[in-house]
């Protein structure tokens, strides 16, 4: 079994970059095998098109990528997200990963009392996430949709129990030694 990275962002010279570079260096020091799903360079078309539709409901697709993609994840035992948070939100690639890759009978399925998730291989969820606002703004005045939306409900209905994030405020505009602290954070973070 491996790590599976996915990584959200399209700048490659982004905080973002540093900390995927971060997670590979820990994980080849510890001989840990990975693969990396990196979105904006395999040019992933996130866009659900009424083809797609047609076959969504019976957990079906025809997208080679999203294919290649699921191909990937039955693999892995421990799994990364790396992301800005724009608009307090998961960036439009990455939703359209979730929308399109996990599928119904593929990460989970319908029952009478909710969803039962199929990814459960997947012992671990790591989700590393930038932001310009501060954490308690998130906090106070959204609700922190990252982590009650995306890590405490969607990850936990694909069947991943084990499930933790960590943000980097003031990414652009804060203090370089913030950003170095994160970045030990983040290596101290993956084992």
């Amino acid at each position: 079994m491996k790590t599976t990275i996915i990584f959200a962002h399209p700048w490659h010279g982004s905080f973002n970059k540093s900390i995927l570079e971060t997670v590979e260096k820990k994980l080849k020091s510890r001989g840990k095998s990975y693969q990396i799903i990196d979105l904006n360079k395999d040019k992933f078309n996130p866009v659900l098109r009424e083809e797609d539709l047609a076959l969504y409901s019976k957990g079906k697709t025809k997208d080679e990528m999203v294919i290649k993609y699921q191909d990937m994840l039955k693999e892995t035992d421990d799994i990364i997200f790396i992301f800005p948070v724009w608009w307090y939100e998961l960036p439009a690639i990455l939703k359209g990963f979730i929308d399109k890759v996990m599928l119904k009978n593929f990460a989970y399925q319908e029952t009478s009392t909710g969803l039962k998730g199929l990814l459960r291989h997947i012992k671990k969820a790591t989700v590393i996430t930038t932001s310009e606002f501060p954490g308690w703004y998130m906090k106070l005045f959204v609700g922190n949709p990252i982590k009650k939306m995306f890590v405490n409900t969607t990850l936990k209905d694909f069947g991943i129990k084990t499930r933790k994030w960590i943000n980097n405020d003031y990414t652009a505009h804060g203090k370089k030694e913030r950003r170095v602290s994160f970045l030990k954070k983040v290596e101290n973070l993956v084992v």
